[in-house]
């Protein structure tokens, strides 16, 4: 029997590995980000995934930790935390990105400036599964 945890560890795992490809469907956040070049770390704090990001494109996302690899920062939160994240309408403290790491459910590190920088294009970057998690984790 596969516990809930688990099931929703998988789903979160599962939409983190599809953000690519809504991505390339936002052109219009693509464009958004178009100045931004860097390597990070974002996902489940337990599995998190690689992102190279060009021009506001995930051009690679592999799952971490790829070795010799560097990252200028990394965002990462618990499965829970992303699955409460990516709800229709998430309750209070779970609806932002820095709402998350003000209550402990997130952790943000490294070099923050790529981040604060393009923060509205992360913000919309990450929740581009919102609409479809809900019907791949029930």
């Amino acid at each position: 029997m596969i516990s809930a945890s688990t099931a929703t560890d998988a789903a979160v795992i599962e939409a983190f590995a599809g953000i690519p490809a809504l991505l390339d469907q936002a052109p219009a956040l693509i464009q958004r980000g178009r100045l931004l070049d860097c390597e990070c770390l974002l996902g489940p704090a337990s599995r998190a995934f690689h992102a190279s990001i060009r021009q506001g494109r995930i051009v690679e996302l592999a799952p971490a930790p790829v070795l010799m690899r560097s990252w200028r920062f990394s965002y990462r939160a618990s499965a829970a935390a992303w699955a409460e994240y990516w709800r229709p309408v998430p309750r209070p403290g779970f609806h932002d990105l820095l709402a998350l790491t003000k209550r402990g459910e997130a952790v943000l590190e490294g070099d923050l400036h790529p981040f604060m920088a393009h923060l509205q294009y992360f913000k919309d970057m990450l929740a581009l599964p919102r609409r479809h998690f809900v019907t791949a984790a029930t």
